[in-house]
């Protein structure tokens, strides 16, 4: 397979708003590893034409979540500055193709971590604070018709990000038993909590540095690291909003845009 001409064919489809076919379908011989050097190629696209890395997610964290995408094993990706939408402030519907949301809890790192051999420990000591969050994820594979090789080279599934404005130090909470309410147009639509992120979004985090890391990545200070999603995704549409109530993290608002 072609790297160069997959990660093309991926980035098109923002291009044109037009879905493509699973990268899993028409490159059926496609790794996991093809799939990371597929997603690198358009990070580089990303940064060359002026987008900033601001951190990393990790996605399908969760059993809910792996078993909502047919999955069986975490994955990361890319949060590029252009991504970071404010609060309550209209999210424009044609920044997506298939947009789905869901409610996590975002770490905000106050030092450097690069593994191998990080501990909670280490990742305890790197956390500065956590801000309530929602993630939009979208695909660019049609219908969400996606293997795991198909949500890597799609950056993560990686669409936008709403932070919430409370920051709370960890030594305040106990991210294992944060229990989250999600409400769309004010209907209860789901509830989770911390202990779904494999068993403690912190093991997310330590997760995705000692993966990264032998790859000569390093999650630096200021970085935002998304751990993976407290209950299932549910699609969004122009005209919605969603809030996530996360009890002493606060709540965080998701508004869409009605196209007009």
């Amino acid at each position: 397979m072609n790297v160069q001409d997959v990660a093309a064919r991926l980035l098109k489809a923002y291009e044109n708003a037009e879905p493509t076919a699973p990268v899993i379908e028409t490159d059926p011989e496609a790794t996991i590893t093809d799939a990371y050097r597929i997603q690198q190629e358009q990070v580089r696209h990303w940064t060359s034409s002026g987008q900033v890395i601001k951190g990393h997610k990790v996605g399908l964290s969760s059993a809910a979540m792996q078993e909502q995408m047919g999955v069986d094993q975490p994955d990361y990706g890319h949060l590029l500055s252009d991504m970071f939408h404010l609060e309550q402030q209209p999210i424009p519907a044609s920044t997506f193709l298939q947009p789905r949301i869901e409610p996590e809890i975002a770490f905000v790192l106050g030092r450097p971590l690069e593994g191998p051999g990080v501990t909670v420990a280490d990742a305890v000591r790197a956390v500065e604070f956590v801000l309530p969050a929602l993630e939009i994820v979208d695909s660019r594979v049609r219908d969400w018709n996606i293997s795991i090789v198909d949500t890597i080279a799609d950056n993560a599934s990686s669409g936008g990000v709403v932070l919430g404005s409370k920051p709370t130090l960890l030594s305040a909470v106990d991210l294992r038993l944060v229990g989250c309410t999600l409400h769309s147009g004010g209907e209860l639509i789901a509830t989770g909590a911390g202990a779904a992120v494999l068993g403690s979004p912190l093991n997310a985090l330590v997760w995705l540095a000692n993966t990264v890391g032998p790859l000569g990545v390093r999650l630096e200070p200021g970085h935002v690291v998304l751990p993976g999603s407290m209950t299932r995704a549910f699609p969004v549409k122009p005209g919605d909003s969603v809030v996530a109530n996360m009890a002493e993290l606060g709540t965080v608002t998701a508004t869409f845009g009605v196209t007009s």
